[in-house]
């Protein structure tokens, strides 16, 4: 398939060279006009990187352990996460962690057995309290005091993982257009099933406190958070909205009859998606695929995350 460039640049050349040794098929990279091959192998293992997060920030959380400790053989030699704590979560919370938490660990060898050479290495994750609490100042426009902890109670953790799968929710419904065969596509939607479930659980357990002030903060609801959350992951995305927080203004909720938002969904009430791009600006904290900070200090892995890199 024909590869149009508009960029000269030599950076832009590179990133051709290391995407043209993947596949003759093609699809839209970034905002430069570049269309570049991709492949089922290299998607999943794009989507290892966040299956690697959220199984260090839900494992440590609810049980004090992360992959070294569960699955060490997953981790593929790469780096131990930075910053993670056990939580102070009561049973409830806590078990319905443990089971998310377990439940990535069997996504990330389902994938890897399906993969060319196994997938990609555990990349370096920033989970630490001083990263959500950034991410929190920035959802709010001003500095928490004190500094937003995510490990201190339930709805602090429960906040934090309102951040999180739904970002991996909304990329697998992107990478459902893009996959090629039919077992990728058969993988991906089962595994799609799962974060939704996820995700539902997560709001819906946030959603009965919607109205509780979340403490310290005075004023400052669980409904208010979850909405400021989903404005910044707007904003860092850049490709309008995609995300909602748990109360929303009638005219967008289900059919414009209700403010409850359970569930985020577009006025048809269908999954909204995001790109590969868009998944690293909020994850990384700087709106720019390109530059990596927030839970990947050194950026995802593999040669998608890299061909972003070059840009």
């Amino acid at each position: 398939m024909a590869v149009k460039i508009i960029s000269k640049s030599t950076k832009l050349f590179a990133l051709l060279l290391v995407l043209l040794s993947y596949s003759p098929n093609a699809v839209l990279v970034g905002s430069v006009t570049i269309i570049a091959p991709i492949t089922d192998d290299l998607l999943f293992k794009f989507a290892l990187n966040f299956d690697y997060l959220f199984a260090e920030i839900f494992l440590k959380g609810a049980l004090g352990l992360g992959l070294n400790e569960v699955a060490p053989n997953l981790v593929d030699g790469g780096p131990s996460p930075i910053g993670a704590s056990v939580a102070n979560l009561g049973p409830l919370v806590k078990d319905i962690f443990s089971q998310i938490g377990y439940q990535y660990v069997g996504r990330i060898r389902a994938i890897k057995r399906t993969l060319i050479n196994g997938g990609i290495a555990r990349p370096l994750v920033n989970i630490s309290s001083a990263t959500f609490a950034e991410f929190m100042d920035n959802a709010f426009g001003r500095q928490l005091v004190p500094p937003f902890d995510p490990y201190a109670n339930d709805t602090n953790f429960l906040l934090a993982a309102y951040f999180l799968p739904y970002i991996g929710l909304t990329g697998l419904v992107n990478a459902n257009a893009l996959l090629l065969t039919p077992a990728a596509k058969t993988l991906a939607a089962r595994i799609l099933g799962v974060e939704a479930g996820q995700d539902g659980i997560i709001r819906t357990l946030l959603y009965e406190r919607r109205d509780e002030i979340v403490r310290p903060y005075d004023g400052v609801s669980v409904a208010e958070f979850t909405n400021r959350i989903s404005d910044l992951r707007n904003r860092l995305g850049k490709e309008g909205v995609k995300d909602e927080g748990l109360v929303v203004p009638i005219e967008q909720g289900a059919e414009g009859r209700v403010t409850g938002n359970v569930l985020s969904a577009n006025n048809d009430s269908l999954s909204y998606d995001r790109s590969p791009q868009a998944l690293l600006r909020i994850l990384y904290g700087t709106g720019n695929e390109s530059v990596p900070g927030g839970f990947f200090p050194d950026g995802a892995n593999g040669v998608l995350a890299d061909s972003f890199r070059l840009l």
